[in-house]
């Protein structure tokens, strides 16, 4: 009888194609993981890896085994969760992934409201790219992420948090507007969602990715326009978050631009939704507080008032 430790075994090994990085994966030794493997090869009766000294590939039976592996350790994994909700819904390790130009702004302000609300959940932080944390929450890698729509969740549960739009950063001294059609901005390398998010900002006029640049991140991105190679277009988060603050550069809000929509993602299957729409109402107050209007300071006259 084929055990979920073997099948952990061979899934790990589809996904690394690398003997070392699966047994890594799987916390084992190489040659443990190389046994399990071969131990579902000889009671299968099939070849399901192709092995030489410089590459490992799947045999074609190999991979669709591995995929429908992949499958069941999801649901024993669902299995294990269910249990564990009914006694303690709150505790235990939760894995929340997230978009690099949301999660850095958003979560850390909101781990003291997340943590007072459960003290007992430890949970683990992944920046990705939107694609790899919708596959992550889908196969289970991952319980929830923090994406951005517009973006094809699949049959994903979703809980909408805010809606983001954008201010343009320009080099000190530029007019704070787009001003042509067919204007040129510094972005985020393709396969970012704010790469395409921005291009669409503005539905009604066509704006054009400076091809000269790519930036791997939003602090890039600020440097750039800081040293005066071109305009961008910044989410109005990450402008909240006092990102722009140490750069010389013109900010200006953008009213009109069509907004991103921030917003939580996971399986609609899993027992622990009342904790996650828990941690998205915390996201949500935390954005609200980040948000808000400051203040204003009395005048002296208003102060002699109060005395």
């Amino acid at each position: 009888m084929l055990t979920l430790r073997q099948l952990r075994f061979l899934v790990a090994l589809a996904d690394e194609l690398n003997f070392t990085r699966a047994a890594e994966r799987c916390h084992v030794t190489q040659s443990t993981l190389s046994a399990g493997v071969q131990a579902l090869e000889e009671q299968l009766e099939l070849r399901l890896v192709e092995r030489s000294r410089r590459s490992v590939m799947m045999t074609e039976i190999g991979a669709e085994i591995a995929e429908r592996g992949r499958a069941l350790l999801l649901a024993a994994q669902e299995i294990e969760e269910i249990a564990a909700a009914q006694l303690r819904p709150d505790e235990g390790d939760l894995r929340l992934g997230s978009i690099s130009t949301a999660g850095p702004f958003l979560l850390p302000p909101a781990l003291p409201r997340i943590r007072e609300a459960y003290p007992h959940l430890r949970v683990y932080l992944r920046e990705e790219l939107t694609e790899s944390l919708l596959e992550g929450v889908a196969n289970g890698r991952l319980d929830l992420a923090l994406i951005a729509l517009p973006f094809d969740i699949g049959g994903l549960a979703c809980m909408k948090l805010f809606t983001d739009g954008y201010h343009l950063a320009a080099p000190r001294g530029h007019c704070g507007t787009l001003t042509d059609d067919g204007e040129q901005l510094l972005l985020l390398e393709k396969g970012h969602c704010l790469q395409r998010h921005a291009l669409s900002a503005f539905p009604e006029r066509r704006l054009e990715q400076d091809e000269s640049f790519a930036a791997t991140s939003l602090t890039t991105l600020v440097s750039m326009v800081s040293e005066g190679l071109g305009i961008t277009l910044l989410p109005n988060l990450a402008v909240a978050a006092g990102m722009a603050a140490q750069h010389d550069i013109t900010l200006a809000p953008l009213p009109g631009a069509h907004p991103r929509e921030v917003v939580l993602v996971w399986r609609k299957t899993s027992p622990r939704t009342a904790v996650f729409e828990g941690i998205g109402n915390a996201l949500i107050q935390t954005h609200v507080a980040m948000t808000r209007p400051p203040r204003p300071n009395p005048s002296e006259h208003e102060s002699r008032n109060l005395t």
